[in-house]
């Protein structure tokens, strides 16, 4: 059975416990946090200058909305550049390691059985090999970290990014035992991948990333979407995959985030995924009952 969630950052003009509310209304019983820089919903140093207090009012604002939590999204800088896991200093390393202990801290009281980070990047002054290095390092210290907290921790592959496509996300996950993925197509597709050259990650996905896309744009309405969602949702299906379809329009001024009416497409794309799930699922009975009858 799939279970939907609605990012908070979809609506990031509105209060937190408003943003909520709304996503309450349009009928989600739970959110995806995104523990942002950039956010003035859910900040990383609004936690770290008053963590218990700070986390006690998320708690009673999720709690007045009647939301649950389905995972907490860490950002630090405010571009995945700046504070990334695999910054060349080892001193924002460590800082970001401070950081990280107080959003899994946090995502444990919000009831989160999952927690989101951005893989690194790749930094000039580094060689290759040293970039990767040291992203499966910090990648490594978080799973265990989430490991030993009882959550999951996935990475997002992004454009821009050290898996800033499938083959290299691939590639990144078999250097860190344990690491999952936060799979969001859109970043693939913009790049000229087509749905099918990622299915392969998604048996490593542990939660999934839904808004159009298409080439060379990272999100679209649904009428412009080149995203293959019924070939996912029937993958995802024979591979009962048990984690969340998180629909995840933003509203930023970045590689034309803040073009759709996030409103509506939500409310859209989650009706397409729903009559994709529907229509798999019948597919998949049908196959079964021709199978019993040819054993028969």
């Amino acid at each position: 059975m799939f279970r939907f969630s609605c990012a908070d950052y979809t609506f990031p003009l509105l209060d937190r416990l408003t943003s909520l509310r709304l996503i309450h209304l349009l009928n989600f019983s739970h959110v995806d946090i995104g523990l942002f820089a950039r956010s003035s919903q859910y900040s990383p140093s609004d936690l770290m200058a008053s963590p218990q207090s700070y986390t006690a009012q998320v708690v009673s604002d999720l709690e007045a909305a009647g939301m649950a939590v389905s995972d907490v999204f860490i950002q630090i800088g405010e571009d995945p550049s700046e504070c990334s896991a695999n910054d060349p200093s080892s001193v924002t390393r460590g800082r970001n390691r401070e950081v990280f202990a107080r959003s899994l801290e946090f995502c444990s009281a919000v009831g989160s059985k999952h927690l989101t980070g951005l893989p690194g990047v790749f930094h000039p002054e580094l060689s290759v090999k040293r970039n990767l290095e040291l992203a499966a390092q910090e990648a490594a210290f978080r799973v265990k970290a989430c490991t030993d907290a009882g959550i999951c921790y996935g990475i997002e592959p992004h454009v821009g990014s050290i898996c800033a496509d499938s083959k290299s996300a691939a590639e990144f996950l078999r250097m860190v035992q344990g690491l999952t993925l936060t799979l969001d197509y859109g970043h693939f597709v913009m790049a000229g991948e087509t749905s099918s050259q990622s299915l392969g990650l998604l048996k490593s996905t542990s939660h999934f990333h839904a808004r159009g896309g298409a080439f060379q744009r990272l999100q679209t309405s649904v009428a412009e979407n080149e995203i293959d969602f019924p070939e996912i949702v029937a993958e995802l299906q024979r591979l009962r995959y048990d984690g969340f379809l998180a629909l995840e329009y933003v509203w930023i001024d970045w590689n034309g985030c803040n073009r759709t009416d996030n409103v509506s497409e939500t409310v859209l794309l989650r009706a397409a995924l729903q009559a994709a799930i529907a229509g798999s699922t019948l597919e998949t009975e049908s196959s079964m009952r021709r199978q019993g009858a040819a054993s028969g």
